[in-house]
């Protein structure tokens, strides 16, 4: 049997609409309220005014574009794009969706917002994923360290690379003006090993991978070769902390991870070392950031060992400030050591953002500049000491 679909009156149409909008507020208010607990109670609705507006409902319930729960993992942050100022509206006119985001985030079901490119979130939240609303999920490439390209000039250059162990190299006419590549990338592996489905903060278990290279471009009469590749492969586990600190501060995260560094040479310039470290970090806010690290070197017999006492003149431990100094410039300072040495290094770099993102946001891209002077800026040049100055282009992400 066939069935007939009514069409209503104009002047029928016209009434309804009316007394819609007359009752609207009232009627989304209620929605707000209680809301519909199931799509198919939506499609029971015979009106189809209250059918659409229960479905706007249900999808608003179920994924509501609002700022993260307050707790304390998330630094409020010191400025913030006109792009994201409708997520940043006030409390009142959030209320519900706020409320509504609060239960998910203790059901474990944080809506997505952006997860790790959400800039509601701190900076150190999003870089570790340390909340359930800044995670990006699993076996997805993130950037690590800075991809980049730069023109540097050395003081010094290494022509001829010797180790104690591995006696020295011919003397090749290397320039002191070169190029230098970084590639760099990490993906998560695992997440909430420790952490439960209900916790506020999220561990995670990483993999990365990083590529430093130094290319004699410019050097035409030894046909412009690469005067050494540094490979590190790495693996480390990150565990969300918060935790107050002096002066405003907030204690964020702490970790273990295990790497391998070498340059894939033959003997005579054969180097690398494995080793495994203690991480951790702290912010003030989304102005400054500060994150240290110490190491331990695995034991090698003296017949493998590439470069004895590496850990004397690269160090030891790291540690590293960064100052947001405004939405466009970052300044960093880094020194590495080990106490009672005399030896180690020192970089200070600065970052200007460059563009716009693709979504309109904070574009990834920067210039840098860029001052290092110590030991170990490639393992080649472990124990070489040389200040470099380098210009180029980083990429934070992609």
């Amino acid at each position: 049997m066939s069935q007939r679909i009514l069409t209503p009156h104009p002047l029928t149409l016209s009434v309804s609409l009316a007394l819609m909008s007359a009752f609207m507020p009232a009627a989304a208010s209620s929605a707000e309220t209680s809301g519909p607990q199931s799509w198919q109670q939506c499609a029971a609705t015979t009106s189809n005014t209250d059918r659409l507006a229960c479905f706007d409902a249900w999808a608003q319930q179920k994924n509501p574009v609002a700022a993260p729960p307050a707790t304390g993992w998330s630094a409020p942050l010191v400025e913030s794009s006109p792009a994201s100022q409708p997520a940043l509206a006030s409390n009142t006119d959030n209320a519900t969706a706020t409320s509504q985001a609060s239960a998910d985030a203790g059901q474990g079901l944080t809506p997505t917002n952006g997860g790790c490119r959400d800039p509601r979130y701190s900076e150190m939240s999003r870089y570790f994923e340390l909340e359930p609303g800044s995670d990006c999920g699993t076996f997805n490439f993130r950037g690590y360290r800075p991809m980049s390209v730069s023109v540097v000039m050395g003081d010094e250059i290494n022509r001829e690379p010797s180790s104690p162990s591995r006696g020295s190299a011919p003397s090749q006419p290397y320039q002191h003006h070169e190029m230098r590549l970084q590639l760099s990338a990490r993906t998560k592996i695992a997440s909430g090993l420790l952490t439960g489905p209900t916790s506020s903060g999220k561990d995670s278990l990483w993999f990365g991978y990083s590529q430093q290279s130094y290319w004699q471009l410019f050097n035409s009469e030894i046909s412009r070769p690469f005067r050494t590749t540094d490979h590190e492969p790495e693996v480390f586990y990150v565990y969300p902390t918060d935790a107050k600190l002096p002066f405003g501060w907030r204690w964020r995260y702490s970790g273990i991870g295990l790497v391998h560094q070498s340059n894939g040479q033959s003997n005579p310039l054969s180097r690398s070392w494995n080793r495994w470290y203690l991480m951790t970090g702290a912010e003030l806010g989304n102005r400054w950031q500060v994150n240290a690290k110490v190491w331990q070197r695995m034991k090698e017999s003296a017949l493998e060992d590439d470069n004895p006492n590496i850990q004397d003149y690269i160090g030891r431990g790291e540690v590293k400030l960064g100052w947001n100094v405004n939405a466009q410039n970052t300044l960093s300072l880094s020194a590495r050591g080990s106490i009672g040495q005399g030896k180690g290094s020192g970089r200070v770099e600065w970052l200007r953002t460059l563009g716009e993102g693709w979504n309109g946001g904070k574009s990834n891209l920067r210039l840098h500049v860029q001052l290092f002077s110590g030991y170990g800026d490639s393992l080649i040049d472990y124990n070489k000491k040389r200040t470099v100055l380098s210009v180029g282009l980083s990429l934070l992400d992609f």
